[in-house]
């Protein structure tokens, strides 16, 4: 009974990789990731928010491909926020190169 199960599952997501691997899905994602990304750059705009504003794009399109659009533009908008900063080494983070020296020159004191 286990071994049937196990049988059934593994083709199942064969099957979803099979349907997921398509051009015309392969397509929804790059330009959900592209979308995503291009709205992500913006500031104050996070994933969330990037899915809300790009959720009528997806209404033309069938529900695998739309679903595959929306990851695309969730991991898009994901790295967006820091295409930015990257060039210009400006993270909302400080950098290790910008803040040792800073770390280093505050005199320790003994408690």
């Amino acid at each position: 009974m286990l071994h049937a199960d196990r049988e059934q599952s593994v083709e199942l997501l064969l099957e979803g990789f099979a349907v997921a691997l398509t051009l015309t899905n392969l397509m929804w994602g790059f330009v959900g990731v592209t979308l995503g990304t291009a709205v992500g750059v913006l500031p104050g705009v996070g994933p969330a928010l990037a899915i809300a504003l790009l959720l009528p794009a997806t209404s033309k399109i069938d529900p695998t491909g739309a679903l595959i659009m929306f990851a695309g533009i969730y991991y898009g908008a994901m790295f967006g926020g820091s295409t930015t900063s990257m060039p210009s080494s400006s993270s909302g983070m400080p950098s290790v190169k910008r803040a040792w020296p800073v770390c280093v020159s505050i005199p320790m004191r003994p408690r």
